[in-house]
């Protein structure tokens, strides 16, 4: 599953152009997340050397995003890069609804999301066997 997750509200408390504080067990969720097989793009609205200040400080945590701010790592699959992150899900405090304080119950959310993709992906399987995915 691919995740897109924002920086400034969601890894951290908003202080832009400076570096919030981290968020309780931000950085360790997304790096479980990572270990399960999701993929994650960090998807912030930073950039130049605020940009690479963030990345910086996830590093500095042992978090390492797949990519940053596009769909490949160079996005050298596309001719013209997009600046829409194609993902299963989203993780942004500018959600409509925001997004709950406590990273444990954001996991919960992802882990039954990715379920329920599963779920979806073998039910076409067995409804159509000849196709392949």
């Amino acid at each position: 599953m691919t995740i897109a997750v924002d920086f400034d509200g969601t890894i951290v408390e908003h202080r832009y152009p400076e570096i919030g504080k981290e968020k309780p067990f931000a950085i360790q969720c997304l790096k479980q997340l990572q270990q399960e097989g999701n993929r994650l793009i960090l998807w912030t609205s930073r950039e130049g050397k605020l940009l690479e200040d963030a990345v910086a400080f996830c590093h500095e945590r042992g978090l390492d995003f797949y990519a940053v701010n596009s769909n490949q790592p160079d996005d050298a699959l596309f001719k013209y890069p997009s600046a829409k992150v194609i993902a299963d899900v989203y993780i942004d405090d500018r959600n409509l609804g925001g997004i709950p304080d406590d990273w444990g119950a954001i996991y919960e959310m992802i882990t039954k999301k990715r379920a329920e993709l599963r779920s979806a992906r073998h039910a076409k399987k067995s409804i159509f066997p000849w196709r392949r995915r």
